[in-house]
């Protein structure tokens, strides 16, 4: 009788385990790079990415060497016009994004645009003064690093409930 193999219960990143399956999902629809996808804000700004999204790269025959990709994005209601007018800096950008010359047009296609999430903004972190005001008042601690710890996580909690 075989015994059975432990499987290790460590954790593992997402990353790791949607990785390949989100990989193939945007190679299906064109994209051989996610970044384009997932840096969409970076390469053409955060203006143009609040109204736009790339949906699809189409990929010239290889028998013609002179021809380029299409990129296909979704641009919401009468920004379009806008997005058609900066074509060429949106098409540049994203060809400096990737180092070579990728894609030669874009195809514009109306359409609502999926709301992207802000990052949050960094939080300040507090003042020695402040740490050590807090400090003061949380009274005796046998761990000196364990007493800065807890006043400068007091510090930031007070910081988040004033805001």
């Amino acid at each position: 009788m075989a015994v059975p193999t432990r499987r290790s219960r460590n954790a593992s990143p997402l990353a790791d385990l949607v990785g390949k399956t989100v990989g193939d999902a945007f190679a299906r629809q064109g994209f051989a790079a996610v970044e384009i996808v997932t840096h969409w804000q970076e390469i053409v700004g955060e203006n143009l990415a609040k109204r736009s999204e790339p949906i699809k790269l189409t990929w010239p025959r290889r028998d013609d060497p002179d021809s380029v990709g299409v990129l296909q994005i979704r641009v919401e209601g009468a920004y379009a016009l806008e997005i058609q007018h900066l074509q060429p800096v949106i098409v540049e950008r994203v060809n400096r994004y990737f180092g070579w010359r990728c894609v030669g047009r874009l195809a514009i296609r109306q359409g609502p645009v999926a709301l992207r999430r802000k990052r949050p903004a960094l939080r300040k972190e507090p003042s020695a003064a402040e740490i050590g005001k807090a400090r003061e008042s949380l009274g005796k601690f046998e761990d000196d690093a364990l007493a800065r710890s807890v006043a400068r996580l007091g510090v930031l909690i007070k910081d988040r409930d004033r805001k």
